[in-house]
């Protein structure tokens, strides 16, 4: 009874600091910090070194959090290894991965075996407990971090051979490294277990693997079968974190039965299995866009648990005597990574100034990496502790400067393509169509009746004579090319409709997003397949036949609503609105004295929309959504404008 009742304690003790952790690690991004960083510390500050409201007995109750966490992380990496994905630059990814996984690992353990006199739990160490030690950490400072990647991949719009490299290699290095890890470990419990290295070894050593993979794959095919059913999400995150932590289980079962039945000790990677099984599921069965969805949206509330019992269990006396230890092995995998690229880049035949910078792009490190170090901990606790305190120390390190050198890369090699600065509103609202059909016109005459001023981009100069009546301002261009955009005022454009083929909208909607950071884009898409690729440019998107659709739904159920958005009702109108004017920065809508017929719907702040009332306060350059008659909107319009 005591035991149960002190593991409800801890346990709600340790969802409490979660929850803060959470915040603290959102607050860490503000700063330009990692996420993970946040995390970490929020869990060294609660632990025993420190505020003790998470003391060192309640770590063991606490220890299937890790396991569930770690079968999570395998499964992770696992999904990220899609063949379809990496075939376009195999060679080069296959050459980069190769010499970062000859040469990281092999000078990550000669630095650790020789630092051993420097490293305390080392020093008592033979020779041998010493070699196992350094093949354990030098492979784990081969681990990568494919989120942190990806996010500033996707932050920098970044697209070529070097993001295409860089994002293959950083994910098939997650894989292999678990691979590396587990012949490793295989390898450090002989050694510290005085096994023969003989025959019989080797042929344990295989026995084990090929076990692995079968099981890895029964665990494809479990994890196959519970995508496949009808049922609530979250009963399939709870069947697929279910079956990872069977697999620490069974693993762990298997390795103490044989240890106390066998003449020989059956140890198997749960990583291994749970990356296979997950592996299988992304390029073998119909279910890869389901297992992502899954995976994605379980992803943060189990790397904020598992980073924070991490900094939890983190020894920060061992820290503070080994601190040194951690630089210098930060340094030497920044040498290794150096080699490994550089050469694996030569092999490949790459672009020489690609091969000298491509190390600064596979620098960070994550969950992997995390999940490795504890799995050390949790197999040798009589030192694996400490050993992960010091392996840990490198890992926030490598995540700290990482991110800046992969942003200094991309931009290097000039393949980021990040939102462009937006023009300062200078009063009056442009906006360019790009199109010349009787919708586009329609489009035109509207915005003008709303004072907009409007200019027509026509490509086809057997169009201009019919157009050229000085009703609407026409800008004729040939080539889509910056040049071209700047003569028709591109810089100054307020907002752009795109009307012409999903090709030529796409091309155009790129320029304007990275040369002009233009934020009002409407695009009339003429195919649902090209949908995305509109979407990452955050641009509104209609579909015609939908909209008709909505706006017939919309006229049945909420008639005045409709009538106001199509303009049907001539006396009343709906517009947004900047506030421009600092006077009102600050000011309460209720102290507005706007015109008693006027209603302000909706704020837009920061790309957050925020539901207004009497007691929202309003801010510079806030986009305000007010309805009202046209003459009331006119005198919000003067009243906003600085």
């Amino acid at each position: 009874m005591d035991t149960l009742l002190n593991f409800i304690i801890f346990y709600t003790a340790f969802l409490v600091v979660s929850l803060a952790a959470r915040e603290i690690g959102r607050f860490f991004t503000h700063i330009r910090l990692p996420l993970i960083s946040g995390f970490l510390l929020a869990g060294v500050l609660v632990g025993p070194f420190l505020l003790n409201m998470v003391p060192a007995e309640a770590i063991q109750p606490l220890h299937f959090i890790d396991e569930v966490s770690l079968a999570f992380i395998a499964f992770a990496a696992g999904s990220e290894l899609h063949m379809v994905e990496l075939r376009g630059r195999f060679k080069s990814i296959g050459w980069v991965t190769l010499g970062n996984a000859l040469i990281v690992p092999l000078l990550g353990s000669l630095a650790i075996f020789f630092l051993a006199d420097f490293i305390p739990f080392m020093q008592t160490m033979s020779p041998i407990g010493r070699a196992a030690v350094a093949i354990l950490g030098g492979a784990i400072l081969l681990a990568r971090s494919p989120s942190s990647a990806i996010a500033i991949v996707n932050e920098l719009r970044a697209k070529g051979p070097f993001t295409q490299t860089l994002i293959g290699v950083t994910m098939v290095i997650d894989v292999v490294v678990i691979v590396i890890f587990a012949i490793n470990l295989e390898i450090a419990d002989a050694l510290l277990t005085n096994l023969n290295f003989n025959a019989g070894f080797v042929a344990l050593l295989l026995f084990e693997l090929l076990l692995s993979l079968v099981i890895g794959l029964v665990l494809g095919k479990v994890l196959q079968f519970i995508l496949s059913r009808r049922m609530n999400r979250y009963f399939k995150m709870s069947g697929i974190l279910a079956s990872g932590y069977a697999v620490f289980f069974m693993t762990a079962t298997i390795r103490s039965y044989s240890h106390h039945a066998l003449p020989f000790e059956i140890l198997m990677e749960p990583l291994l299995i749970c990356m296979i099984g997950s592996f299988y599921v992304i390029n073998f069965t119909g279910y890869r866009a389901d297992a992502a969805r899954l995976l994605h949206e379980m992803g943060p509330p189990i790397y904020v648990a598992f980073f924070t019992l991490t900094g939890v269990t983190l020894e920060l006396n061992v820290l503070v005597e080994t601190w040194h230890i951690a630089l210098a092995l930060f340094a030497v995998r920044l040498l290794g990574i150096f080699l490994g690229s550089l050469g694996g880049g030569v092999a490949a035949g790459d672009e020489m100034k690609h091969n000298r910078i491509s190390w600064m792009a596979y620098v960070t490190q994550a969950g992997v990496g995390l999940g490795l170090a504890k799995e050390v901990a949790v197999e040798f606790p009589e030192w694996g502790g400490e050993f992960a305190t010091v392996i840990i120390s490198v890992i926030v390190l490598s995540q700290v400067i990482g991110p800046p050198f992969i942003k200094w890369a991309i931009n290097r090699v000039n393949e980021a393509h990040p939102r462009g600065e937006t023009a300062e509103f200078d009063g009056v609202r442009d906006a360019i169509i790009f199109g010349v059909d009787d919708q586009a016109m329609a489009v035109a005459r509207q915005l003008q009746a709303h004072n907009w001023q409007v200019k027509l981009a026509c490509q086809d100069e057997a169009y201009l004579p019919q157009l050229d009546n000085g009703e609407i301002t026409v800008c004729p261009f040939s080539q889509m090319d910056r040049a071209s955009l700047d003569q028709m005022g591109a810089v100054q454009a307020d907002a752009i409709v795109l009307m012409l083929s999903d090709e030529e909208n796409f091309q155009i909607g790129e320029m304007f997003y990275e040369y002009y950071g233009t934020e009002t884009m409407v695009v009339r898409l003429n195919d649902r397949a090209n949908f995305d690729q509109f979407r990452e440019l955050g641009a509104l998107i209609v579909e015609p036949g939908t909209a008709v659709i909505s706006l017939l739904d919309q006229f049945v159920r909420s008639p005045s609503t409709a009538s106001l958005i199509l303009g049907t009702k001539p006396e009343q109108d709906m517009i947004d609105v900047e506030l421009c004017d600092p006077h009102l920065d600050g000011v309460p809508i209720r102290d507005l004295r706007l015109p008693l017929d006027t209603l302000i719907l909706s704020v837009s702040r920061d790309g957050q929309t925020i539901v207004s009332h009497g007691y929202t306060r309003l801010k510079l350059h806030d986009k305000v959504t007010v309805v009202g008659s046209r003459k009331s909107l006119d005198e919000v319009m003067l009243k906003f404008d600085a």
